[in-house]
């Protein structure tokens, strides 16, 4: 999972925008047992994209480096992650 490869980002705490790192990424909504089927998401040349079921506006920030997000708290560290919520 995102421990190996496509980073996961969540959106539980309800930001209206989050950065991330990564141009390509999945997106799970929010934390299990909450979350919505996770769709991955492309970029391609632009800097920010909505994800079609949760609405969230992702928008890229080179300076966070891959796999990670602004606020932290929507970065999925791990599958242990998903299982523990």
């Amino acid at each position: 999972m995102a421990e190996k490869g496509v980073p996961h980002f969540h959106n539980t705490v309800g930001e209206a925008v989050i950065r991330v790192g990564s141009k390509e990424f999945m997106c799970i909504g929010a934390l299990p047992p909450f979350d919505h089927p996770h769709v991955f998401l492309d970029m391609g040349a632009e800097s920010e994209i909505i994800c079609s079921y949760c609405s969230t506006l992702f928008r890229y920030d080179a300076a966070l480096g891959a796999g990670h997000a602004a606020p932290a708290a929507c970065e999925l560290a791990s599958a242990d992650s998903i299982r523990a919520a």
